[in-house]
């Protein structure tokens, strides 16, 4: 771990945790989202019943909300991953890069992207027509969290943990360069 980084206090919702020399807080505890992940769990396997759909989780931040929801599902699914990235630090670069390619057959398939966090739509503007152009048979994104102040594309999620405001959010599986995914809960910056 970096020196500059610690996670301290014992994980209750009085406890600050520090990140690259930054001070965070507790935002949505486990409990919260371990509940919101079997509602969706709970929805999408109703919506899937009998389809065995295939998901797409991009990588880095959605892989423990992929993994969490995956886990629930009580239906027949597939999953792979994909690596797309646009932030650096805090803020978005304004630019999706593509790491792993995405390798599966999704011609005449139900695909449900995740994702961890929709902001300003960019990420997904650009990954979806890729996705269209496979010619799935239906095709649904999945978020963990919307921050809907701050879209700027047309990118609506059909499935959706949390609706959060326009700040930075650390935790289950999102990152503050590199550092905070292992967070059971999400934090959100302290301002300074």
């Amino acid at each position: 771990m970096n020196s500059s980084s610690t996670y301290e206090g014992s994980g209750n919702n009085t406890d600050l945790i520090r990140v690259h020399g930054r001070l965070f807080k507790p935002y949505i505890s486990k409990a919260q989202i371990d509940s919101r992940i079997a509602e969706l769990a709970a929805q999408i396997s109703i919506d899937y019943s009998g389809l065995r759909p295939l998901f797409v989780a991009i990588l880095n931040g959605s892989f423990i909300f992929a993994a969490d929801l995956f886990r629930a599902l009580s239906i027949e699914a597939e999953i792979s991953f994909i690596k797309l990235a646009s932030y650096k630090g805090t803020s978005s670069t304004g630019q999706v890069v593509t790491a792993i390619g995405l390798e599966e057959r999704l011609n005449e398939r139900h695909v449900i992207v995740l994702e961890d966090i929709i902001d300003t739509g960019k990420t997904l503007h650009a990954f979806l027509p890729e996705i269209r152009q496979r010619n799935p048979s239906s095709l649904k994104i999945a978020s963990f969290l919307l921050k809907p102040s701050c879209l700027k594309y047309d990118v609506h999620a059909d499935y959706f943990g949390f609706e959060v405001p326009d700040q930075f959010v650390l935790g289950y599986g999102l990152d503050y360069d590199g550092l905070g995914r292992n967070l059971p809960e999400l934090y959100t910056l302290v301002a300074e």
